[in-house]
């Protein structure tokens, strides 16, 4: 074991291991079982709809083809890979449509690291369902611990907490399910350190999802290499030019610990029903009220005024969108589809052409972007004036389902849309019944093995091809 001085006497990466380490399903409480029932099913959704994007295509041709190995699989597809690049390509395509789930404390999408990493170790070692859910369980409770010990200012200066704090948590999660002793879990936690990587510069390009899919992988290799007596530094989060000096200018503090010592904080998982950035949910939905209830004419509106944080102008504010992936993180764009009643939770929504028509154009150039301080980066106002008439409406888009029933239904309908396509109806149902029931499955293989249709997923594969062609 390696350590290094620490910059203050506050143990960091000790403390959140020694507070995550003992959970066992059976300390799980009921709610919160739930909600990680709802991460699996949903990461599985986001990463089946996934799978045959473009960046998914790229890593299976110039990735995966070249290693030719059997070990893992890859979700939605008939390839398979090692698991450390299987970790990498599910995570990449659970990632690509900016659908799947996020949490505030953390800063990022919390299942996207740590589920994919846990799918392909459990594959391999024969781990059941419940193992998995409970190692999901422990990563993101140790990478939201992270996020908020870190506090915003490391996003702000510019980095994906999805890649980097989310390394840890995938780190945790595998450590969990190896076993491994309080050293080890150290151990883990330093090559995790100092592999976390993800800049929010790379925002609206093919390099935010391999954010997620790098988190998986690095953080399952970080376990893997830990197991084997890997040494690293075992207090990177807090030792000097560690992680938290490096990447917040930030001095850690019991504090945060100290407060979610009772907590689950997985409970607080926020999922999205937009398939947009999360932070521009909040004016989609105020944006939404005032279609609803005053049924405006686009084509009469003057002008729109959008009031945010000043913290989103750094995330989601790309003006003039010229991909559909840019209008995800783009602030003008997604209120004005949401005034002209375009469907922004279909992900067809957000092509090339629809956010670069005409009539969406004329309208979010009318939309001026305005930063409130001391505002919630999930709370948003919209003022629409049109004929000389102003119609106002706030939104907050951070507050957790209290009715988890509900949000087990809403989840459902939404994972139906998205792998139907891909796995077609009776493969799909199944396969979501599965992941609700994966405390029940005896090997998560059987869980794994249900997110292929050979057959479908060759026709969906010729297809593509076809198009590339053309």
């Amino acid at each position: 074991m390696s350590t290094a001085e620490t910059s203050n006497e506050f143990a960091a990466t000790h403390a959140l291991v020694r507070a995550v380490r003992g959970i066992t399903w059976d300390k799980i409480p009921v709610d919160a079982r739930e909600v990680a029932h709802h991460c699996l099913l949903d990461f599985i959704g986001c990463a089946v709809a996934g799978s045959h994007e473009p960046l998914s295509r790229i890593l299976v041709d110039e990735i995966v083809r070249g290693e030719g190995s059997r070990e893992s699989s890859l979700i939605g597809r008939n390839e398979r890979a090692s698991r450390l690049t299987a970790a990498l390509v599910n995570g990449a395509a659970g990632h690509a449509l900016d659908f799947d789930d996020t949490h505030m404390a953390m800063g990022g999408h919390p299942s996207v690291p740590v589920v994919p990493a846990v799918l392909a170790l459990a594959e391999t070692i024969g781990a059941s369902g419940r193992s998995v859910l409970e190692a999901i369980v422990v990563g993101i409770e140790l990478e939201c611990r992270l996020g908020a010990m870190l506090g915003g200012q490391h996003y702000a200066i510019g980095f994906h907490s999805t890649g980097t704090v989310g390394t840890f948590g995938a780190a945790a999660a595998c450590a969990h399910l190896l076993a491994l002793d309080e050293d080890g879990w150290l151990r883990a936690l330093g090559l995790a350190g100092t592999q976390a990587a993800g800049l929010k510069s790379g925002f609206g390009t093919m390099a935010k999802p391999l954010h997620a899919g790098r988190a998986a992988s690095n953080g399952l290799f970080s376990a893997l290499a830990a197991h084997g007596g890997y040494s690293s530094n075992t207090a990177i989060i807090e030792t000097a030019q560690g992680f938290a000096a490096t990447h917040a200018g930030a001095i850690p503090s019991p504090a945060i610990i100290e407060r979610d010592a009772d907590r689950f904080l997985i409970r607080d998982t926020l999922f999205k029903y937009h398939a947009s950035c999360y932070l521009t949910h909040a004016p989609i939905q105020a944006a939404r009220q005032i279609r609803d209830q005053h049924r405006i004419d686009p084509t009469t509106i003057d002008e729109i005024e959008l009031r945010v944080a000043p913290s989103l102008f750094s995330v989601c504010n790309i003006r003039e969108p010229r991909t559909g992936l840019e209008g995800k993180f783009s602030l003008c764009a997604t209120t004005a589809m949401a005034l002209l009643g375009d469907d922004t939770t279909d992900l067809a929504t957000f092509s090339d052409s629809r956010v670069t028509g005409p009539t969406l154009v004329a309208l979010r150039s009318r939309v001026r972007v305005t930063p409130v301080e001391k505002t919630s980066q999930t709370y948003a106002t919209v003022i629409v004036k049109s004929g000389g008439k102003s119609f106002e409406a706030s939104a907050d888009s951070g507050e957790p389902a209290a009715n988890l029933a509900a949000q087990r239904e809403n989840l459902q309908r939404k994972f139906m849309a998205l792998t139907l396509p891909i796995l077609g109806r009776v493969r799909a149902e199944t396969l979501a019944q599965s992941a609700l029931d994966a405390d029940r499955i005896p090997k998560a293989l059987e869980l794994i093995s249900q997110t292929t249709d050979a057959e479908r997923i060759r026709t969906i594969e010729t297809t593509n091809d076809v198009r590339r062609r053309s």
